[in-house]
């Protein structure tokens, strides 16, 4: 065996004996109930008062109105990449751009732009993440990602054949805004390609009513209102024109709710929950809660961000002023599978990282 193979699974063997001790299934806890699916749909780069706006995204407003609306909740930092990473493993782990998943300092790959800077931080992650929790713990987990080139690609971006014009490969998936694929564990997983798969299979799934435990499910760079620039984009996708872009990523997001609400998992008797939320704000403010650390490049607050619960037995038409980050959504999510121990910041009661309560309360 090489030494490489035999380093990797040392590496396997240390992050599966911490999940296995740090993930015992317990009761709900802290007043979260036992959920047995919770679904993250993440869009991109939008503040509060741009999506709660009935004019704006009638789709995403009018869920807020009707189902639960975390009115005070902020991203860690700016650009997108770091905020993925943190929702799933309770830290930035030093990330501050959008370089590719297997940068690390001094690095001279593609897609490492700014790794000769000083304080540089890998970009491959070698710690636990909520996946390794919920495999550990018995339970399942897949990242759904739109326009993915097949399932478990490494690509860092890639365009799909249906939209490209012929003249320029235009990347509807980055894997900036997958936060599964930063993780060593994710990158080296045998069972990859059956974790990180395409909106093919998310319609599979909701169909045959066979969801995952917990999935982030991320549309492509039209649709989750990042959009792009260049040849054959879309009017509605080009990044400077927010109200088309607003308007076609809120039409997806409605209808992407819609579908799983429509399917077997949300008609069933457990509890399930929807979280449509978003990496950073618009601008490059640096609002920020619970557990964001202001002096810390990649870790500073990222902006005051709409987030939404629809739950198919909790509350209706809540509005939630309690302060929130990505990582107190995670201290949620891990009580809300019976998790014992918090990752990283999501341990943080002491810098104000509480549970989402109230929005996820009233279950069964």
């Amino acid at each position: 065996m090489s030494r490489k193979l035999t380093l990797t699974a040392a590496v396997a063997a240390i992050l599966l004996a911490t999940c296995a001790s740090a993930a015992v299934r317990g009761p709900a806890a802290e007043g979260v109930p036992r959920y047995d699916h919770v679904f993250v749909i993440i869009e991109e780069n939008k503040d509060y008062d741009q999506i709660l706006d009935p004019v704006a995204a009638p789709n995403i407003s009018g869920l807020a109105q009707q189902y639960g609306d975390a009115t005070r909740f902020y991203a860690e930092v700016h650009p997108s990449e770091a905020n993925y990473v943190a929702l799933l493993g309770g830290d930035t782990f030093g990330i501050h751009d959008d370089d590719a998943y297997y940068c690390k300092a001094g690095s001279e790959r593609p897609q490492c732009d700014g790794a000769k800077a000083a304080g540089y931080a890998d970009h491959t992650v070698r710690a636990p993440h909520l996946g390794d929790q919920l495999i550990a713990a018995g339970l399942t987990w897949k990242g759904y990602y739109e326009s993915l080139p097949k399932p478990g690609a490494l690509d860092v971006v890639a365009s799909d054949p249906r939209f490209d014009n012929g003249t320029r490969k235009t990347a509807l998936y980055a894997s900036k805004h997958s936060g599964f694929m930063n993780f060593a564990d994710v990158q080296n997983d045998p069972k990859r390609a059956e974790r990180i798969v395409g909106f093919d299979q998310l319609q599979r799934d909701l169909a045959a009513g066979t969801m995952p435990t917990f999935a982030v499910i991320v549309p492509n760079q039209c649709n989750d209102m990042h959009g792009l620039h260049g040849d054959g984009v879309p009017a509605d996708c080009n990044g400077d024109n927010k109200a088309a872009l607003i308007h076609r990523g809120d039409a997806f997001a409605g209808d992407l709710v819609r579908r799983i609400q429509a399917s077997p998992v949300w008609a069933a008797s457990g509890n399930v929950a929807i979280v449509l939320t978003f990496d950073e704000g618009a601008g490059k403010t640096r609002e920020g809660c619970c557990g964001v650390t202001p002096d810390a490049a990649s870790n500073f607050g990222g902006g005051h961000i709409p987030t939404l619960v629809i739950t198919n037995h909790g509350p209706r038409g809540l509005s939630d002023t309690t302060p929130y980050s990505h990582y107190a959504l995670l201290r949620t999510i891990e009580d809300s599978f019976g998790l014992t121990t918090h990752l990283g910041h999501a341990a943080e009661t002491d810098h104000g990282v509480t549970p989402m309560v109230k929005l996820f309360a009233a279950g069964r």
